[in-house]
């Protein structure tokens, strides 16, 4: 048996490919290289689409995702009164139930469209400021950002997020993918799926990494602290947050797509340089302890330090998070659907057995 199902094939896709040995991640043909910072996040939805449900390219797919948007801004006006003392994960559970399958805006477009709405409708409102309605004629990234805001975004920063959205789009069969192609395997339709996905990607050992590596950051607090306070840590028994990956055996690609996004954004009030300090000193230690298993940087890291570059408060970074990979969960959903087969595996039983009678 594998724990956890490690090395389990539980599906076949024609979605995306983790190669962990050789740290490569490819997105329907592509490395995730050729299309993050060079391809929009609705070419890349209409690139994982494609097939499935007639996405068209991807200014069709822009026009549709405006629209709904606008569609879906109601919703969140009518639920932002309910979702007080909730987190932002669970306020944007709640807003997705508001979701109808029965509307007439495609599944896939719905909930790709309505998660930066509600996201920032959520984000504003703990701030105790009005939701912005959408403009539907803008792409996805400038639009969450202008909403998030109350006005445009730079060219740059609106860049920097596309790029984000796209490096995180899909990323093979792991939690919240499974997931959600369990419920869409019984016909619950695709937003229960993709509410299913969003509640395992609300567990901190998916999708909450990116805040404590800025809790990491603010500790160690100035350059001359860095290599003692990872030492200190490592010494402690602690794990060094932004640092290792489940699949990957070597750096993760994402991280250096990110990487280079951050680095557009180091003119700005961050600290990205002291960043790039922290993971040279990282890196090294990690190297010097962990000889039988090469620890490498991993997306969390570089997650962190782009958002907060975008000035995003850092319990919105699980939500924004979704709001990149809401369109892997729909393309995942869709073609388990057209799979048309319950994921049912078996378990083994280890309790005690029944006592028979003399």
């Amino acid at each position: 048996m594998s724990v956890g199902l490690d090395d389990v094939v539980a599906a076949e896709t024609a979605l995306s490919h983790v190669d962990g040995e050789a740290g490569r991640l490819i997105i329907r043909g592509f490395d995730l290289e050729e299309l993050a910072g060079h391809q929009s996040f609705e070419a890349v939805a209409s690139l994982l689409w494609r097939d499935l449900a007639a996405a068209g390219d991807a200014m069709a797919v822009r026009r549709a995702l405006g629209a709904a948007r606008v569609a879906a801004f109601p919703i969140a006006e009518r639920l932002l009164p309910m979702s007080a003392g909730l987190s932002p994960v669970e306020a944007l559970r709640l807003m997705l139930s508001g979701l109808s399958d029965a509307s007439p805006v495609p599944g896939h477009v719905l909930v790709t469209a309505a998660m930066p709405v509600f996201v920032a409708a959520i984000t504003r409102h703990r701030d105790g400021l009005a939701p912005v309605a959408p403009d539907a004629t803008l792409a996805q990234a400038a639009d969450f950002l202008r909403m998030l805001r109350g006005q445009a975004a730079s060219p740059a920063e609106i860049h920097a997020l596309d790029t984000y959205l796209v490096t995180v789009i899909d990323h093979g069969l792991n939690a919240s993918t499974f997931t959600a192609r369990v419920v869409a395997s019984t016909r619950a339709g695709m937003v229960s799926s993709v509410i299913a996905g969003l509640c395992a990607l609300k567990g901190p050992l998916h999708g909450g990494a990116p805040g404590p590596v800025l809790d990491m950051l603010d500790e160690i607090g100035t350059p001359e602290r860095i290599r003692p306070w990872l030492e200190q840590a490592l010494d402690n028994g602690e794990r060094l947050m932004g640092f290792g990956h489940r699949v990957y055996r070597v750096r993760d690609p994402r991280a250096d797509v990110l990487k280079h996004v951050a680095a557009t954004l180091r003119a700005g009030a961050n600290r990205i340089q002291f960043a790039d300090e922290v993971e040279r000193a990282a890196l090294a230690i990690l190297a010097e302890r962990k000889r039988s298993r090469p620890l490498q940087t991993n997306v969390e890291f570089y997650t962190a330090l782009v958002l907060e570059a975008l000035a995003l408060p850092r319990e919105t970074f699980t939500p924004v998070f979704a709001v990149g990979r809401v369109a892997g969960w729909a393309a995942h959903v869709l073609e388990q659907e057209a799979a048309n087969r319950l994921i049912r595996p078996q378990s083994r039983y280890v309790g005690p057995l029944p006592k028979r009678a003399a």
